[in-house]
């Protein structure tokens, strides 16, 4: 019967693949089957590894394509560092194996860190697998710390993605999925803790498949389900591993033998039937594993070199994912994560930039991290060089700041230990010194001239010179703000320089004067993220500094449409100072302002085309400078577009009397467009158990919060909300309390909404003091 019923489902996997075949040719016409059946295919495959291990230095890297620039991104808690604590130690770079909850990780190498058993800052290190060079990013899971993630996948090629085989596709995985999208970088994506009573492969693949809108191509069959898991069928090879979990070297050696019929009857039928599967998805996908099985009309014999081919054709393209399944903290199948890093993630080689080729063969990187480091001699830079080679010494041209600056020492990372090396070549991620106003996402290239005729160059084809700088990384605005004050004034140039050093390492962190009460005020990502700045003020910089209450940070944005003309005549010592000035404002719901718009007419075409460009560049500095404080709080002003409709500058004069005509015209314009608060929404996923589902939703709706969502689980709930975020200070504590510990929660900024008049009134009197007339 299991006999039938294997040759059952096999034929109709094949009689659905040539239904899909005969559909295609209903559509494209018979040309289809003919260019599957005649064109040349290439049945090259990967290599799986072997050969000798790669030094510790890349000077002896002549080939790109044994180079791996990769990160591994995830949910909290879903088992990142831990996975990259079994990396290190099969590879040899640590004697033992690290963990989490003992606070003695390698990658997890701050005190704060330890200390919450997160991870809170990405952090790089290199090393060899099976001949390849793999430079690997392990990046946080918290929505604090999206940043870090940020910066990390604007230089990979690669990443891992990784998921809770008893979760799937949480909060935090689906944000860092965006992230990866938005770069385009490839991925492979990794099932862990499938050692948990409740880990389901099919719930996962749900998941994935409705959340994320990616492919998944289950590559591994599990050997036993909860704690019987003890090991995987690789699908590719028709290969059963084994891991002896009783052993004392942390999963290093496996047993591994070719699945057969006769040997491995219970086996056999589910993982033939998900090779049949994988390679019916496969041929889908991809147009010469699909003439291969036409020529053939076999879906169940494919060489295991075809299919790894065809694997790594459709991840590189993004159509697919490969998806892998373990248990990092059980030892069990990290090995073969790190076999498909090498089989099915881009080399530097296959990542091309538009922007690298203006520049190759000469020097062209990328600074992505900045930190601060009093042993190594100050400021380190993570740079990704992506052509030419960078060497000790050597002279470099920021683009962005337009300044040269000198290389100190270069050195390769391994976590919070660095190895010093005379050069390194493209396609490695490195550590340098002597950077001094470098920051992160600065461009990074030989020398002036070379920048100079790529810009000219760019100029000349009528593009924008901008395109000479490489895509930088987004920096996520501002949720929560608060004032930091020194112990003493004696203490005050030492916070000053602390500020500046921490805002220099975390872009996210914004660092400001209140012009009104003289307080510094500091912007971040939410609560922990300011709580972890504040402790590392205290322990590493030794500045007991007070932090005040922690306040949300609202927007503000108009509501009508406003034209206002300003006249300036003055005389300022012997000259006079003349600038007639026309603006409106007008609500435009996600406009980012960027520079003033032209409001061209009959009336006004003449004047408009006559307006001098440095005068244009002032009323844009003005206007800018105007937008970032609104009249009801002094929020930024967010939403709107600004047009210019006459301009008259009189002789003589200056650009800061035309700019500062602008940001007064705009400040009236603001008092007149009925001006209304904006503020954050956040979007919510909370886990709980079925008994206090409803006293969680009830706090819910307490908190002006919006049930998007109930969903099951296993015997959990899982409820997404949105809820302003004015109303969650200190909701960990309060949701702890409600369900006695049990209940777990995450949240992303979602969007910024108009309040209600009653609600800004009475978010005035919780920022002022005093409740608005």
């Amino acid at each position: 019967m299991l006999v039938l019923s294997r040759v059952n489902k096999v034929g109709q996997i094949k009689l659905n693949f040539y239904s899909k075949l005969v559909q295609q040719e209903r559509v494209f016409g018979s040309s289809v089957r003919h260019l599957f059946l005649h064109r040349s295919c290439d049945c090259t495959a990967q290599p799986e590894g072997g050969g000798h291990v790669l030094p510790t230095t890349t000077d002896d890297h002549k080939h790109l394509d044994k180079i791996r620039n990769i990160g591994i991104m995830a949910h909290i808690d879903a088992g990142k560092t831990t996975t990259t604590e079994r990396m290190l130690f099969y590879s040899g770079v640590t004697k033992t194996v690290g963990e989490v909850h003992d606070g003695d990780t390698v990658m997890d190498y701050m005190e704060q860190e330890r200390e919450r058993g997160i991870t809170i800052t990405s952090a790089a290190i290199t090393f060899s697998w099976h001949g390849h060079r793999i430079n690997l990013v392990d990046t946080p899971g918290h929505v604090d710390f999206t940043m870090e993630v940020e910066r990390s996948l604007r230089v990979l090629d690669g990443a891992i993605a990784i998921f809770d085989a008893s979760a799937g596709v949480e909060a935090q995985s689906l944000t860092v999925w965006r992230q990866a999208d938005h770069y385009q970088v490839p991925r492979v994506c990794y099932l862990n803790k499938m050692d948990k009573p409740a880990a389901s492969v099919p719930m996962c693949l749900t998941s994935i498949k409705e959340k994320l809108h990616a492919t998944p191509l289950v590559l591994q069959y599990p050997v036993g389900h909860g704690k019987e898991f003890t090991g995987l069928v690789d699908l590719v090879h028709m290969c059963k591993m084994i891991w002896n979990r009783q052993s004392r070297d942390y999963g290093s050696k496996y047993e591994a033998h070719i699945l057969t019929q006769d040997g491995d009857d219970s086996l056999w039928d589910p993982a033939f039937l998900a090779r049949c599967e994988l390679t019916d998805q496969l041929a889908d996908l991809d147009n010469k594993l699909a003439e291969y099985v036409l020529e053939t009309e076999s879906i169940e014999n494919v060489p295991p070199q075809l299919l790894k081919a065809a694997i790594r054709r459709v991840t590189l393209n993004q159509t697919a994912v490969p998806l892998l399944m373990g248990s990092s903290y059980k030892n069990t199948g990290v090995q073969l994560l790190m076999n498909a890093v090498l089989s099915y993630l881009p080399s530097p080689e296959e990542r091309k930039l538009e922007t690298v080729a203006l520049y190759a063969p000469h020097l062209c990187a990328m600074a992505f991290k900045i930190v601060h480091d009093k042993q190594l001699g100050g400021v380190l830079t993570f740079v990704r060089i992506y052509s030419g080679h960078l060497e000790k010494g050597q002279r470099l041209f920021n683009i962005n700041a337009e300044e040269t600056e000198r290389v100190g020492r270069v050195m390769i990372a391994f976590a919070d230990e660095f190895k010093e090396v005379s050069s390194v070549k493209a396609g490695n991620i490195v550590v340098v010194t002597g950077l001094k106003i470098t920051s992160t996402g600065d461009t990074l290239v030989g020398s002036y001239s070379l920048a100079n005729n790529v810009q000219r160059k760019l100029l000349d084809e009528t593009k924008d010179p901008q395109a000479a700088m490489l895509l930088g990384v987004q920096v996520p605005e501002p949720v929560f703000f608060c004032s930091v004050e020194a112990p003493s004034p004696s203490q005050q140039k030492a916070l000053e320089s602390a500020l500046n050093q921490l805002q220099r390492e975390d872009p996210s962190l914004h660092v400001t004067l209140d012009q009104d009460t003289g307080q510094t005020v500091l912007s971040g990502m939410g609560e922990l993220h300011l709580d972890i700045i504040r402790d590392r003020i205290h322990k590493e910089y030794k500045v007991e500094a007070e932090l005040g209450p922690l306040q949300v940070a609202y927007r503000e944005t108009c509501k009508v449409c406003y034209t206002h003309t300003l006249d300036i005549n003055k005389m300022i010592g012997e000259t006079r100072q003349q600038v007639k000035v026309t603006l409106s404002i007008e609500p435009k719901l996600n406009y980012k302002f960027k520079s003033l718009e032209f409001a061209f007419s009959k009336d006004n075409l003449e004047n408009l085309h006559a307006i001098n460009r440095h005068h244009v560049s002032a009323l844009n500095r003005g206007v800018g400078s105007a937008l970032t404080s609104g009249p009801i709080l002094g929020f930024p002003v967010v939403d709107v577009k600004v047009a210019l409709h006459w301009l008259e500058v009189g002789r003589g004069t200056s650009e800061t009397i035309v700019a500062a005509a602008a940001a007064q015209c705009v400040h009236q314009l603001l008092q007149k467009a009925h001006c209304q608060l904006l503020e954050p929404i956040m979007e919510m996923e909370i886990v709980t158990d079925e008994e206090h589902t409803s006293a969680v939703l009830a706090d819910i709706a307490r908190r002006r919060g919006n049930i998007l969502q109930i969903t099951q689980r296993q015997d959990l709930r899982v409820i997404t909300v949105e809820c302003p975020l004015a109303e969650l200070m200190g909701y960990s504590t309060t949701l702890r309390s409600l369900t006695s510990g049990i209940a777990s929660f995450t949240m992303e900024l979602s969007d910024y909404r108009l309040m209600s008049l009653s609600d800004q009134a009475a978010a005035i009197e919780a920022v002022t003091g005093f409740a608005p007339l």
